[in-house]
This record gives C-alpha cells, structure tokens and sequence, in this order.
C-alpha cells in the first residue's frame, strides 16, 4: 500500500517535471518567434525569389559572398536590420537549443 509521503513525493516531483518542461519550451519558442517574425519581415520588404534568382551560382563561393554583401550594402535599413535580427535569432534558437541538448537536467537548476 503507497503512503501519503510517497504519493505526495510522486505529485510534487510530477508538477516539477511539468514546469521544467514548460521553462524549456518557453525557452525555445521566444528565439524562435523572432526568427519567424524577422524572416516574415524580410519577406514583406524583399522580393526573395528575385535575390535567389540574382544570385550567382553556389560553385563560385567569393561571387556568391560579394552578392550578398553589395546586396546588403544597398537595402534600407530596415532590411539590414531584419537581416541582423534574423541572424542572431538564428544563433540564439541553436544556443538554446545546444542548451538543452547538452544540459537536459540542469538547465533551472
């Protein structure tokens, strides 16, 4: 027969499960609407498909870096700032997801 420690013990550690793995979606899902908000941005101010057909082949790597560069050079700056945002929403998505990766049990702790 299970004690009333044992089942309280079960239903605290069960709620502390639930908000750590709340704490670590949360934790992903805000880079991750900044990302997808920057992209959408960019979107609406950039014809993409007209960059990519643009853009020379990938072969020749120091053209392609040019490309991007002249094509960053001459944007508003409000798409060279959504273009920064985007990266760095790009690399704090991968740090935390690295994070969580790497540090499953002690991320709150």
């Amino acid at each position: 027969m299970e004690t009333t420690d044992s089942r309280i013990k079960r239903n605290v550690m069960r709620r502390v499960h639930a908000v750590h793995t709340m704490r670590l979606a949360a934790s992903i899902t805000l880079p991750l609407l900044v990302l997808v908000a920057s992209l959408y941005g960019i979107g609406r101010e950039v014809w993409v498909a007209r960059v990519f057909a643009n853009m020379p082949s990938l072969a020749d790597v120091s053209a392609v870096i040019s490309f991007f560069a002249s094509a960053f050079a001459s944007t508003h700056l409000a798409v060279q700032l959504l273009i920064l945002l985007s990266i760095a929403a790009t690399f704090w998505v991968l740090r935390e997801i690295y994070h969580v990766l790497q540090f499953p049990h002690h991320r709150y702790a």
